[in-house]
Parts: structure tokens; sequence; C-alpha cells
């Protein structure tokens, strides 16, 4: 029989026995850490989707402002058009996920205000709101919340008299192809999430032995650089073609580089000949810059058969009679310069198309401190220069050149 004053005595040791704290503390924080750890990831995720969400809401206000005031929709027609532009420009974005696209879906709405003046000119104030809800990530779903909220709103005004106009642009394309841009990113490729592999393993037979055999295995599949750029070239396309969809504005062309300057393709009306020519590149090869810097400056500035007037200033004159386009240069690398002089030459070209007037992008894409370098130099100024760290980036860099081209192309009183 215990004894009263032992029974006492155990208790208290019960009691003050602390040795198994810091096990039970661990237990109880553990869940508590990884589910801050969690929200730690879907709070950056949702900043980065509410920007993606941006960008489209930005690009589809504008661009059914701008068909708005051209006629070629009417405020019925309009909302849809704006809609699915959002619903567009995300895709890339949401990977698939059907939920999520529905939510969108849901989510988006488009307002417009027409005004008519005393003169009978109408204008248009367009409204594109969308929101949807993100999935969270497990480690999140233990605190009890499955989604977090994304949302984003733009607007845009147009109008149209008898006596306004539209400015016209001209853009040439000069891309990096060379062999590292076959290198992945950390950007899940959002078609084709993940891809299948082999590797040897060991396997037990019919009598059980074991011996090497073949095993197969599903990893994340990434967005190399080249995909990346085909997808992010395709997204400008689009928001250009929805400004222009007339072909009547705009006019790109398109050069790429490894080591020499490759084949390019000339500028032409429309968009249909560089997402064509970007698609088709392959990675290969070192790097120079120089060659297809040059190209794009030389078919920019060339002069026409009419004095004062370059080629692409006549055709636009002809076709539009805007007799002072803007032109654009689009300069993207995912390296640097190895082949000797590239640098100082593509600056002499840089230095030139400075002088001509023609606003320079630059894209350093993922790019090593020297080539940085140089795109920075490159650029018009620091808002036009781009250093895209992920698939997701680059995609974002070439939205926001699109949305700024595209305001450029506003209507101006004669």
């Amino acid at each position: 029989m215990v004894a009263g004053s032992d029974l006492l005595r155990t208790a208290k040791q019960l009691l003050f026995d602390r040795a198994g704290n810091f096990g039970i503390l661990t237990a109880i924080a553990a869940p508590v850490l990884v589910a801050a750890g969690g929200v730690a990831i879907d709070v950056a995720n949702m900043s980065l989707s509410r920007s993606q969400l941006q960008q489209a809401t930005d690009a589809a206000a504008l661009a059914t402002a701008t068909a708005l005031a051209e006629g070629s929709k009417t405020t019925t027609d309009a909302k849809d058009f704006a809609d699915n532009f959002v619903l567009g420009q995300m895709a890339n974005y949401l990977g698939g996920d059907v939920d999520t696209a529905n939510s969108l879906k849901a989510g988006t709405g488009t307002t417009v205000t027409k005004t008519t003046d005393s003169s009978g000119n109408a204008s248009y104030s367009v409204v594109v709101s969308a929101s949807y809800s993100m999935p969270v990530n497990s480690m999140t779903r233990l605190l009890g919340q499955s989604s977090m909220g994304v949302a984003a709103s733009s607007t845009s005004v147009s109008g149209k008299t008898s006596e306004t106009r539209k400015n016209a642009l001209s853009m040439y394309f000069v891309l990096d192809r060379s062999g590292s841009m076959d290198e992945a990113t950390d950007t899940v490729n959002a078609e084709q999430p993940t891809q299948t592999y082999s590797y040897s393993c060991l396997k037990t037979n019919s009598r059980g032995w074991q011996e090497w055999s073949t095993c197969t295995a599903t990893k994340a599949n990434y967005y190399t650089k080249m995909e990346s750029l085909k997808i992010a070239t395709s997204n400008l396309a689009a928001q250009l073609n929805s400004a222009d969809p007339n072909m009547i504005y705009v006019r790109t062309g398109a050069d790429s580089y490894n080591n020499v300057a490759q084949t390019a393709t000339a500028l032409a009306w429309g968009t249909s000949g560089i997402t064509t020519y970007v698609n088709n590149l392959t990675s290969k090869g070192s790097t120079n810059s120089a060659p297809a810097f040059t190209a794009a400056v030389d078919a920019l500035t060339k002069p026409s058969t009419t004095a004062g007037l370059t080629n692409e200033q006549l055709l636009h004159k002809n076709k539009s009679g805007v007799t002072n386009p803007t032109m654009y240069i689009v300069f993207m690398t995912d390296g640097e310069n190895n082949v000797a002089n590239a640098d100082a030459d593509t600056k002499a070209q840089c230095d030139k198309a400075r002088s001509n007037g023609i606003h320079v992008y630059t894209i350093a894409f993922m790019a090593p401190e020297n080539g940085q370098a140089l795109l920075k130099y490159c650029a018009t100024s620091s808002s036009d220069y781009f250093t895209p760290q992920s698939a997701a980036d680059l995609f974002k860099a070439f939205t926001t050149i699109a949305t700024e081209t595209s305001k450029q192309m506003t209507l101006l009183t004669k």
C-alpha cells in the first residue's frame, strides 16, 4: 500500500517535472509554424496573381474603349469582348484550373457608359472589373481557409469626332535564340504541369531476385526560356491586334541572333508575321546581338523615295495618313555577348537608334551582370528596362510593353 505522503510526493513530481515541455510545445507550435509558412507563400502568390489580373483588366479596358471609338464594337458586344479578353489574358496563368477559370468568369464584368456632346460626338467610359478565388496550399488549409480572393479593376475612356485620327507604330523585335534559351525557368508549364522521366532502379523479378530495370516517375514541367518568349510575344501581339483590329496602324518585324544574326521577318502590317517567326525559333549557338540590332535600326530608318520620309513613314502615310509614326525596338537577351566587340557594336547601334528617335525597350531575361549592363544602356529610359527572373515576370514585362505602346495609339486631334 502506498502511503498518503507518497501519493502527494508523486503528484508534486509530475506537476513540476518539465522534462517533456519542449516536446509538448513543439507539437503545439509545429502546425502553427507550418500554417504561417503556407500563408506567406499564398500571400506572395496572391500579390503576383493580382498584378497579372490588373494587367489583364488594363489591357481589356483599353482594347474595348479603342474598339468602341473606332466603331468596330457596339456597347452591347463590347461587354462580352472585354470579359473574354480578360479570360484570354489570364488563361496562361491559371494553368488549366477549371474551377479557378469558372470563378474568374463569374467574377468578371464590364460596364460601358456612352456620353454624347452637343455636337453629337460620342465618348465612352469602359470599366472592367474582375475577381476570382485563388486556391490556397495545404499548409494554409490548416487554418481552415480554402481560398483567397484576387480582384482588380481598370477604367479607360475614349472619344471619337470627325476631326480625330489615330497614331501609328512600327515595332521591331531583336530576340536572343542562343543555346541558353533552352534552359528551364522556375515557372510551371500551365498546359503541361508535369512530365514523365525514366531512371534506373532495382526491381524484384518473378524468382524473387533483385535486378536492374527502368522505372518511370513524374516531375514538375517548367517552361523553358524559349517557350516563355513565345507565349510572351503571342500575348503582346494579341493586345496590339485588339488595339488595331483592321491592321491599319501597326507594323511589326523581327530578327533573332546567336553568334550571328538570323534571317529576319520583314516589317509588315499586323502581327501574324512575328508570331509565326517567334514560334518557329529554336535555341542554339553563342551570343552576338550587334548584327540583329543593326538590322532593326536599318529597317526602321530606311529612307524612301520621297524626300524627307523614311520608308516606314511613307507606308504609314499612304495607309492611314499618319506621317510621324512611333518607332520601337524590343530587345531581349538571356545572356551576355561572347563575341569580340559585340557589346561596343551594339551600343553604337543603340546610340544610332536614340538619335533617330526610336524608342527602345530592353528585357534582360534571367541574364548575368554583363548582359544586364548592356540592355540597361540601350533602354530609352529606366522604365523601359526590364529584368524578369521567371516566365511569369517575362509575361508581365511584355504585357506592360503592349499596354504602353497601345496607349500611344490613342485618338489624336488633327
